[in-house]
């Protein structure tokens, strides 16, 4: 019997619902845990030393690159495959318990290393009692797997927010406590515990591991693949931190690793879920070289038009940001914060190439630029770090323009979209921020003198007020565009 129309346009519509309440919980979760975070992240700033964040940036070039080989990717490995067994379930499990056990081990034994590296003795000990989090990544990694693969998200969404208040409340009572850079060490343990409790719970996941591995390997090459492709990423994120560590002061490596977590808001938080969506949209599309490139256009003119205000504004704003959202003993991360911010569009616009890439099937180029990156900006860092977090702040400046050009060339004929299509998407909302940046500089030293807090909502009103304008006059389609993706209708067409 031949379907009804109606039976036949139900399930595509249901799929869509259910995706979109995916969205919707994912989404929502994640902007209500990184507020609560945030909201506790700069009362304690305000509350630590710089000295506090630059011990604790230290342990996290160790953190991070141990993180990659945590078996997340062995879970991701789950969630791809079609048919699951009870018995893969459980080797997945022995086999995040074993790999993290070895961790946990190896971060024990490199501690006293670190330490030395750092010339910090309590590095080592900061690192010792951060291997605990390798204890409790396996039950956070294996339901994590099980609720993704059923589209579980809401209770992935309660668990993230519970473990969010977790966090903040620990960090909020060391801090008061007087725990120093403890309070950083303990804050994420707290959060880790309560997000494995809470996703174990929710997928009914405690379970005998099984420690026999055999028919096993396709989970084995997928971890191993994720990992290597991780390597770059962390060999740019952590590779200034590295060479300051071994430069710089704990309270100077604080000052410039407190300036690159404001600097980097926009891009670290918002941007990664975009590019999750993107990525899902791209693979539908993938083999229209045409549409992937139309579609990759318009994501960097939407994003842009919210970037590009940002980081220019955060420049401009700096100071006064600085003194309101944390204290006069971290003015010195202002002139740091200037500098990084205006090298921040051009990070945006590098990590939007992946996922088209990737969707067109050449995830190598990520890979090779990635590599790239992480050549030129070491080789920066290299010779910026030895005037301080200011000089490693001109490093990105000098970079990343560079480690763009590269990347640009490399992956824009894979998407399919030319150089000018990409001038055309930017220009509008350059345009307007450039501008905005101008009016606001000027306007700031024209002010008489008044308090951070006052000097800064004058600059904010003045800097919205005059790229509203600028948008108005130069990127009207744009903020149309905007206008009706927020509405959930379809833009109108762009002439040819």
């Amino acid at each position: 019997m031949a379907a009804s129309p109606n039976h036949a346009s139900a399930t595509p519509e249901s799929l869509e619902n259910q995706v979109r309440r995916a969205v919707i919980w994912r989404s929502g979760s994640q902007i209500l845990a990184q507020m609560v975070q945030w909201g506790a992240t700069f009362l304690v700033i305000r509350i630590l030393d710089p000295r506090d964040y630059g011990l604790y940036a230290m342990t996290g070039v160790v953190l991070v690159f141990l993180n990659m080989l945590n078996g997340y990717g062995l879970a991701s490995g789950l969630i791809q495959r079609d048919d699951v067994t009870p018995r893969q379930v459980r080797q997945l499990f022995g086999m995040l318990i074993a790999l993290n056990g070895v961790l946990a081990l190896a971060q024990v034994a490199i501690a006293p290393l670190a330490a030395a590296y750092y010339r910090q003795p309590e590095v080592a000990q900061l690192l010792r009692v951060q291997a605990l989090i390798y204890v409790i990544t396996p039950f956070a990694a294996l339901p994590y797997a099980l609720l993704s693969r059923a589209m579980e998200f809401r209770r992935q969404a309660t668990a993230n927010i519970a473990a969010s208040f977790a966090g903040a409340g620990a960090a909020l009572g060391g801090a008061l406590a007087g725990w120093g850079v403890w309070t950083l060490v303990w804050a994420p343990i707290a959060l880790y515990a309560v997000r494995a409790a809470m996703l174990t719970w929710g997928a009914r996941s405690l379970m005998w591991p099984s420690f026999d591995f055999r028919g096993a390997g396709h989970l084995a090459r997928y971890g191993g693949v994720m990992a290597a492709g991780q390597f770059f990423w962390f060999l740019q994120s952590q590779v200034d931190v590295f060479i300051g560590g071994r430069w710089f002061s704990p309270h100077q490596l604080g000052i410039y690793t407190t300036a690159l977590f404001l600097a980097q808001i926009f891009v670290s938080k918002f941007v990664p879920p975009l590019n999750e969506v993107a990525f899902s949209a791209y693979a539908r599309i993938q083999h229209d070289e045409r549409a992937v490139a139309q579609a990759f256009v318009r994501s960097v003119r939407i994003i842009m038009l919210v970037a590009l205000p940002f980081y220019l504004g955060l420049a401009a704003t700096a100071e006064p940001l600085v003194l309101t959202a944390l204290d006069a003993k971290w003015a010195e991360v202002a002139p740091v914060v200037r500098l990084i911010a205006c090298a921040m569009p051009f990070m945006t616009l590098q990590v939007l190439y992946s996922p088209a890439c990737d969707a067109r099937g050449r995830p190598g180029i990520g890979a090779r630029n990635g590599a790239v990156g992480a050549m030129v900006l070491g080789a920066a860092f290299l010779v910026g770090v030895r005037w301080g977090p200011v000089g490693l702040a001109w490093s990105w400046v000098a970079a990343y323009p560079v480690y763009l050009l590269v990347s640009t060339w490399r992956s824009l004929p894979v998407i399919g979209a030319t150089i000018g299509d990409l001038g055309q998407a930017i220009a509008p909302s350059a345009i307007a921020a450039i501008g905005m940046a101008v009016v606001v500089t000027l306007a700031d030293q024209a002010l008489p003198p008044l308090a951070a807090p006052l000097r800064l909502g004058v600059l904010v009103a003045i800097g919205a007020a005059t790229y509203g304008l600028w948008l108005g006059l130069f990127a009207r389609g744009t903020v149309r565009e905007l206008v009706a993706i927020v509405r959930k209708r379809p833009p109108a067409p762009v002439p040819a």
